[in-house]
């Protein structure tokens, strides 16, 4: 077992004191308008930019933006990105950018594309996995969610008022999961936080919707990925993150019933991408060419249906 979190009592879940502690001990890390508005500006001639909110934490400095293709046609079908669910997994963020700003146009006419590129920019400023509240954001997606980021984001893909072929959300796992956000999770919630019951998968590795299993879609983007970087093995009980391997690389959760974003929509196809910028066989680059690379397998395999 670890240290106790230095915050709270073990055993004992936080009340107010402790989640004002725990945000008093939290610094900003980067710059939201530097690192990711200034991207989305640079992409306002080719895309279709709307805001559809800000958080009430500080709502100059965080706006909220989803980027369109243009010229949206009711027979395309549509396809859903969103990154930064977790601010801190950067790839999530900087690998949707990426993708509209190198390869997106590659799909034009043939897909109608959305995406939230940065659901939660308080997290991604000051590189965390919770907001303000010490909420998850990526366990909120629910009816009067306790999490502006998630909400604003629901509301805004129902308000498109389209069915979406597939959703990908994209992610990453990096080694502070081990060292700060699940001993913070353990404390949060007073139970303790054994730190060898869960190691990191080293390589990418999907996440598929057990309610709504769709195998063939996310090998395409487990080969299409491979081609990248590596693809996380499973560990010696057959388990990745605790759950069992379905297929090299792909795991299964219930998406809706965990109010996870990849279950805000009924899309047919969906995956959430997780890629370990840690490891000492890939690169930040690396992770966010995976990201492309997984949106690519994803597309393709829509397009070869």
């Amino acid at each position: 077992m670890t240290p106790f979190y230095p915050i709270g009592t073990p055993g004992q879940p936080w009340g107010e004191d402790e989640k004002a502690q725990w945000l008093a001990s939290i610094q900003r890390q980067r710059s939201y308008r530097d690192e990711v508005l200034s991207k989305i500006d640079a992409l306002r001639e080719r895309f279709d930019i709307e805001q559809y909110g800000a958080l009430s934490y500080d709502s100059e400095r965080y706006p909220l933006f989803a980027i369109k293709s243009r010229d949206w046609q009711p027979e395309r079908p549509k396809v859903l990105v969103t990154g930064g669910v977790h601010g801190y997994e950067t790839s999530g963020v900087q690998g949707a950018l990426a993708f509209l700003d190198t390869t997106a146009a590659h799909y034009a006419g043939q897909f109608d594309l959305v995406v939230l590129p940065c659901i939660s920019p308080w997290g991604y400023e000051v590189i965390n996995r919770w907001n303000p509240q010490c909420v998850d954001p990526n366990r909120s997606f629910m009816p009067d969610s306790p999490s502006e980021e998630a909400a604003a984001a629901m509301a805004y893909v129902a308000g498109l008022g389209v069915e979406f072929a597939a959703h990908l959300d994209l992610h990453e796992t990096t080694d502070s999961d081990q060292t700060e956000f699940r001993p913070a999770l353990a404390a949060r919630d007073g139970k303790p936080f054994d730190v060898s019951k869960e190691g990191i998968p080293d390589g990418f590795y999907t996440v598929d919707d057990s309610e709504r299993a769709s195998p063939a879609f996310q090998k395409a983007i487990i080969d299409a990925v491979r081609q990248v970087t590596h693809i996380a093995p499973a560990d010696e009980n057959g388990l990745i993150i605790g759950a069992p391997v379905e297929q090299e690389g792909v795991i299964n959760y219930p998406k809706k019933s965990l109010f996870l974003c990849g279950g805000m929509t009924d899309a047919r196809y969906v995956t959430t991408t997780e890629v370990y910028p840690d490891s000492p066989k890939a690169s930040p680059e690396q992770c966010n060419l995976a990201q492309i690379a997984a949106i690519r397998g994803a597309l393709d395999y829509l397009l070869a249906q």
